[in-house]
């Protein structure tokens, strides 16, 4: 029998488990003691301290968007692909933890590299590329043009809307009958910027689209047990529903936990803009699940249901991202474990996943894995685990200073 590459994977993934089960989660714990406290504090500044480094020495040579490394070297997009606002806004979170001017000059000079996508409409990814990018340098920078370059991509952005089906249509050009009822748990993220654009022009339009979409998601996309597929499909003439659907994760019957983590993330922030209480329940009920699939390493696997889990290859970023959703989550509800578990991701990655032990890495989190199933991407660098990490740590260290480039306020 030949050995493949994933079976390589699998097995090393595998192994690093079996090392990593005898750590007690207690180890990564937010406690009440002080010592605990100044200690998991230390881990943070440190790998936050890290990525201020890396990015002093990176960032100045940096013209384009970076999308994943290859051999720990990053490669790029020049027109950003669907990740380049993550880019721009690393650097606005390493400008909010070092006060460093650099940071803020190359994050407002590569946003603007993003100026032609508000007005593209082939994509339900304009959230990610002008919220970390455009909406945070308009509330640090209180400069017009980055609010209506914003406001610009939101336009763009709800002519994809489906108003038989009440869903914001993933992917292909609007006049591609391709996936045309094709929805994917990450649009849950790209809603905040219909919100900021609701907020900004008082025109309700753009939140009823958001709320509508998220109705929907909710409506269809979780299961009994709270984990969700990565895609559900709809009849793009009747909106009725198909069924679920994958493209990233293992299976459509599986859980692939970057989508779990950006469904927990954005299920929370729509509640935090509408109020609506069943959207938090929704976020809770996808947090359960995913925290009790987690490993005693604190790092979430790939896809929690696929059938090597938990000893399967692991994805930073789906815990940089969850760990975010949850500290908002603790702080609506006032529920301490999942602030404490937020806590001991975060901790998890700083501890196990940078990239640290090398001298050519480009980026600063290792251990992401972005298509598994096409074995793209597998044990690499990502843009957004590099962005989610310096938001989570903001939000623990300095809550204020992070809020006021995210908004972290609730209706």
């Amino acid at each position: 029998m030949s050995v493949t590459r994933r079976t390589l994977l699998t097995t090393a993934a595998g192994a690093a488990v079996a090392v990593t089960a005898s750590t007690s989660p207690a180890a990564f714990a937010a406690t009440d003691d002080a010592s605990d406290q100044a200690s998991v504090a230390r881990t943070l500044r440190q790998a936050a301290d890290y990525a201020i480094a890396k990015l002093r020495t990176v960032a100045p040579q940096v013209t384009a968007f970076p999308v994943g490394t290859k051999f720990e070297k990053w490669t790029y997009s020049q027109n950003g692909d669907w990740v380049g606002g993550f880019w721009p806004g690393t650097l606005w979170m390493a400008h909010l933890y070092s006060g460093d001017e650099q940071f803020r000059t190359l994050a407002l000079t590569m946003a603007d590299k993003l100026a032609p996508r508000q007005n593209d409409t082939g994509t339900h990814d304009l959230g990610f590329l002008f919220y970390p990018s455009w909406v945070t340098a308009y509330r640090l920078t209180g400069d017009e043009k980055w609010k209506a370059g914003a406001i610009q991509a939101a336009t763009s952005l709800i002519k994809r809307y489906n108003t038989a089906g009440r869903f914001i249509r993933a992917w292909g050009q609007l006049s591609d009958p391709n996936n045309a009822g094709r929805v994917i748990m990450d649009t849950m993220m790209n809603l905040d910027l219909l919100a900021f654009a609701s907020r900004q022009t008082g025109d309700p339009q753009y939140l009823d689209i958001a709320t509508a979409h998220a109705k929907t998601a909710q409506a269809n996309f979780p299961r009994p047990d709270g984990s969700t597929p990565h895609v559900f499909d709809f009849d793009p003439v009747t909106g009725a529903p198909i069924g679920p659907g994958t493209v990233q994760g293992y299976s459509p019957a599986s859980c692939w936990s970057r989508g779990q983590a950006w469904g927990i993330y954005g299920f929370t922030t729509i509640h935090r803009r509408t109020g609506n209480a069943e959207f938090l329940t929704t976020a809770r009920r996808m947090a359960d699940f995913a925290l009790g699939k987690l490993t005693p390493d604190n790092v979430p696997v790939w896809d929690y249901l696929a059938p090597q889990a938990p000893n399967d290859i692991k994805d930073a970023s789906a815990g940089a991202i969850m760990a975010c959703g949850l500290l908002d989550i603790a702080e609506i509800t006032h529920r301490r474990h999942y602030r404490d578990a937020a806590v001991r991701i975060l901790t998890a990655i700083s501890k196990t996943c940078l990239t640290t032990a090398s001298t050519r890495a480009d980026a600063v989190v290792a251990r992401c894995t972005r298509n598994r199933p096409n074995e793209d991407g597998v044990e690499v660098s990502l843009p957004y685990a590099d962005y989610y990490l310096l938001e989570g740590i903001l939000r623990v260290l300095d809550r204020p200073k992070v809020s006021g480039a995210i908004d972290l306020t609730h209706v």
